[in-house]
């Protein structure tokens, strides 16, 4: 009974690991693709001391769409993952600049205190997604 129970058990995680990944992959190349489609929404909140808003809009929605790519990938999940937790953090700036100067999006969105809050506390669930994601499973 107790191997039943440790099979169903396996089973359910790596069935959550897959569509935490699945669905993970999906946002990210919606939101790299949303980078190129509407490149001046997201340029607003681009940190003003590293330059061509635009450059950095394009390069981070080619690294969201690669990022997602790798995570549908089972064969490159892991690496994915990984490197996805670390791509969310070296991003977040551009979120916290938004914060701290009371920045709008291309359309004029805007976030209150809260907002920020909750937007910062989604970051680090992804970050620890991501994390968990990328621990190698045991079989």
């Amino acid at each position: 009974m107790k191997a039943d129970t440790d099979n169903w058990l396996q089973i359910s995680i790596r069935l959550l690991h897959t569509i935490t990944a699945l669905a993970l992959g999906v946002f990210l190349i919606r939101v790299g693709i949303l980078h190129f489609t509407n490149p001046n929404w997201f340029a607003p909140i681009v940190p003003g001391i590293l330059g061509s808003p635009l450059f950095w809009v394009y390069v981070s929605g080619a690294a969201e769409i690669l990022l997602g790519i790798g995570l549908v990938a089972p064969a490159t999940r892991n690496a994915s993952a990984l490197a996805t937790a670390a791509f969310l953090v070296l991003v977040y700036p551009a979120n916290l600049n938004m914060w701290i100067n009371n920045l709008s999006l291309g359309d004029g969105t805007s976030l209150s205190p809260q907002g920020h809050l909750i937007r910062l506390l989604a970051q680090l669930t992804a970050i620890a997604l991501c994390l968990w994601l990328s621990r190698k499973r045991q079989k």
